[in-house]
């Protein structure tokens, strides 16, 4: 069996990384408290008596707007039934309708949600948000032109929470089209491309400024429960990182060699788990005090196992994807687990960290890899050679008698 360089060094087609899925959560930061909703009701909207009953009439205005829109453009309204895959919803709706830079359907799933709940004290309501309650989220599964199959999602309750799910895949294969450069998709991400250069380049230029245009584009386009007046006063969405995932892919020449890396990293890469390990992979000081839980998992789905490795809230993957690439993901989660909040602004630095985490996993396995010669190797060793001077050295079996005063003649 080869060694794992072996698998690797010249048989690597194609290399991409890339920013894979991202979801955002958006929040209005002055509706973050109780007292800031009651303000927002008395000097925003104009209400002396804050109370449920508005928020009940911003709730029924945000429905029937959903409704208007779904009429006028006649977009489909389709009830997720529980536990229902969105996401096979989403694709079969998507091939159906063909929809491009659109909305493509509109979904509605009873979800959990921290939204508020008033209740009276000494004749006044007080809200606050300790208790999840099941509520309508409307989520819009969109075509952007820019960045291919999205999702917005908006809770019709008080504060009116949302996501926006993005892949930075998709985004990349649309900026290609835009380029005319051919390439061929490999599922969640890319099998080949005409310019592999041009593509990584691409990838590398993902950034705040493009989401927060696409972010802004669709607040213009679809309903929201707040209107533009209060939006313009300051109860606007921001956005953050609620997870992030940061991919390498790696296309092998040929199917089998893929499979044979993966079987070698499988077998001798059982305790990067251990603290010690991680160590190496993350650099961070690994102490008791650390939280989370240091284990390798391998996970069999079907016929394709994965392996997985955690740190805090840091989950990092490697699978065989497709039966052609190696890929290799770290999933953020909590984004203060490296020293910086969940603004959107710091999504480039946690980008260069789930980079650096994935290049030195690579280059873990490979050193770790067991020392035994591989069949290539001991097929140089028993050929025969011709040093530098042009004089022949015979292969030697193994299992031939060796007479040790040829070696310094």
């Amino acid at each position: 069996m080869a060694s794992i360089p072996e698998l690797m060094d010249g048989h690597i087609t194609l290399e991409v990384e890339c920013l894979d899925r991202l979801y955002l959560n958006g929040y209005i930061g002055k509706l973050a408290t109780g007292l800031g909703l009651v303000m927002f009701m008395r000097e925003q909207l104009d209400k002396p008596v804050p109370s449920p009953v508005v928020l009940g009439q911003i709730t029924e205005r945000f429905r029937a707007a959903v409704k208007e829109l779904a009429e006028r453009e006649q977009i489909p309204i389709y009830e997720f039934r529980h536990k229902e895959d969105k996401d096979d919803i989403a694709n079969e709706f998507r091939r159906q309708r063909g929809t491009r830079d659109g909305i493509v359907f509109i979904g509605v799933a009873q979800e959990k949600a921290q939204a508020f709940q008033g209740k009276k004290v000494n004749g006044r309501f007080q809200f606050d948000r300790d208790k999840t309650v099941y509520v309508n989220h409307y989520y819009f599964y969109i075509d952007d032109a820019e960045f291919g199959p999205i999702f917005l999602k908006i809770c019709s309750y008080a504060p009116w929470a949302m996501k926006l799910c993005i892949n930075g895949h998709e985004w990349a294969k649309r900026q290609l089209e835009k380029r005319r450069i051919r390439y061929e998709a490999l599922d969640n991400g890319f099998l080949s491309c005409a310019d592999g250069e041009q593509l990584q380049q691409i990838c590398n230029s993902l950034g705040p400024a493009h989401i927060e245009r696409l972010f802004r584009k669709w607040l213009q386009r679809i309903p929201l429960p707040l209107r533009a007046e209060d939006r313009q006063a300051g109860y606007d969405w921001k956005l953050s990182i609620w997870q992030m995932e940061v991919s390498l892919t790696q296309i092998f020449d040929r199917p089998v060699r893929g499979r044979e890396f993966f079987e070698e990293v499988i077998r001798d890469n059982l305790d990067l788990g251990r603290p010690d390990r991680v160590q190496l992979i993350f650099e961070r000081v690994v102490t008791k005090k650390t939280p989370g839980r240091f284990r390798t998992r391998v996970i069999q789905d079907g016929v394709h196992p994965s392996l997985h490795i955690e740190y805090k809230n840091f989950d990092w993957k490697q699978y065989f994807k497709e039966g052609r690439g190696c890929r290799t993901e770290g999933t953020f989660r909590n984004a203060n687990d490296f020293g910086v909040n969940k603004g959107l602004e710091n999504l480039p630095y946690l980008q260069k960290i789930g980079r650096q985490i994935n290049r030195r996993l690579l280059e873990v396995e490979r050193v770790s890899h067991n020392s035994g010669l591989s069949g290539d190797s001991i097929q140089r060793v028993v050929q025969p050679t011709v040093d530098g001077d042009g004089k022949k050295a015979p292969g030697l079996k193994f299992g031939q008698p060796v007479s040790w005063h040829y070696f310094w003649l």
